[in-house]
């Protein structure tokens, strides 16, 4: 049976403020949790008006207490702007207090413009020397996670607190095939954003797949993909919400992070001639329709991906739209059913 699982980017649409947009994050998570999700990813962007969550280790906690059973998790932490250490620390503390639900997904994605990846870092840091560092960050993270910094390392005798019996599952999320390489050399399970690129993935995973090397964290390959969805009752309306998400998805490409505007809005706008190719062509990173339309593509995209879970972005406007993708999905794949079977 599909397994389906969320990442929830806390965007601000118009008319709403960053708080209103966490609370939403939150009220999506709790429903997820309740209709038999398996996990509920946040993600990290930064210094930018259309979407509020800058501080995944945070808001994991905040959910974490809020829910009963699902998996929480980042998608992800931008590993290069930070200490493998710190995010070995956040991440067991996260795993003390909630063992057995939580995810560390990693990114070495900027998350932001070059201007704040400095003030993240420190103004003399180096954008392109924090890139190269990644592959040595995510070995130290693992050294961190797993208790195995040998002897005669440069941090011999440091561990990471809390101790714990457990560790959160590990995952490298990407939009090309270079993280899923970085992810096989690993053992750590892998997350393909099909919602960022949709070209290529099927093959990334497969790369991933075949040069997977087994470790601490995995003996087996484990893979997702990540979608845009924007289900409703109708094609027609869904449609027409869909057109929120066009407009959000073009504007992030023409830098224009001023978060979701509504589908009045969407219909308001100038398009030109690229912008409408662009659109049509973006149509790729998304699955939209009614429940029955929705679920057939979502199997076949598990299919082509070799997959048996896949992660949705619930997108729209109003959270009411976003919840109802989240249930009319929750219905058409029996996810309530599962997880009494599983459990």
């Amino acid at each position: 049976m599909l397994k389906l699982s969320i990442l929830d980017q806390s965007p601000v649409s118009s008319g709403f403020t960053h708080s209103e947009a966490l609370q939403q994050t939150i009220a999506i998570a709790k429903r997820a949790d309740r209709l038999g999700y398996t996990r509920f990813w946040v993600s990290e962007h930064h210094n930018s008006d259309g979407l509020a969550g800058s501080s995944p280790e945070v808001l994991i906690s905040t959910l974490a207490a809020r829910t009963s059973r699902i998996r929480l998790g980042s998608g992800g932490v931008l590993l290069p702007h930070y200490s493998a250490y710190k995010v070995a620390e956040n991440f067991r503390m996260l795993e003390a207090l909630y063992p057995g639900r939580i995810d560390l997904g990693i990114g070495r994605a900027p998350g932001g413009t070059p201007h704040t990846a400095k003030a993240l870092r420190g103004v003399s840091a180096d954008l392109f020397e924090g890139l190269e560092r990644f592959p040595a960050q995510v070995t130290d993270l693992l050294r961190f996670l797993t208790d195995s910094v040998e002897p005669g390392h440069v941090f011999e005798g440091i561990r990471a607190t809390p101790l714990v019996a457990s560790m959160p599952q590990v995952w490298l999320l990407g939009s090309t095939g270079q993280s899923g390489v970085y992810a096989s050399q690993a053992g750590a399970a892998f997350c393909f954003a099909h919602f960022i690129n949709g070209a290529g993935g099927q093959h990334a995973v497969r790369s991933y797949r075949s040069s997977f090397q087994p470790s601490a964290l995995n003996v087996v390959p484990q893979a997702t993909v990540c979608i845009y969805v924007l289900c409703a009752e109708t094609t027609a309306e869904a449609e027409e919400l869909a057109t929120s998400v066009d407009l959000r998805i073009l504007q992030m490409e023409k830098g224009e992070f001023t978060g979701v505007k509504s589908p009045k809005e969407a219909a308001e706008y100038t398009y030109s001639d690229w912008d409408q190719t662009r659109v049509r062509d973006n149509r790729s990173r998304m699955i939209v329709g009614n429940p029955g339309q929705v679920r057939e593509q979502i199997l076949r995209l598990a299919e082509s991906y070799g997959v048996d879970e896949v992660m949705v972005v619930a997108g729209g406007h109003q959270v009411e739209t976003r919840l109802r993708t989240v249930e009319f999905l929750a219905e058409a794949f029996h996810l309530s059913h599962q997880h009494s079977y599983v459990i």
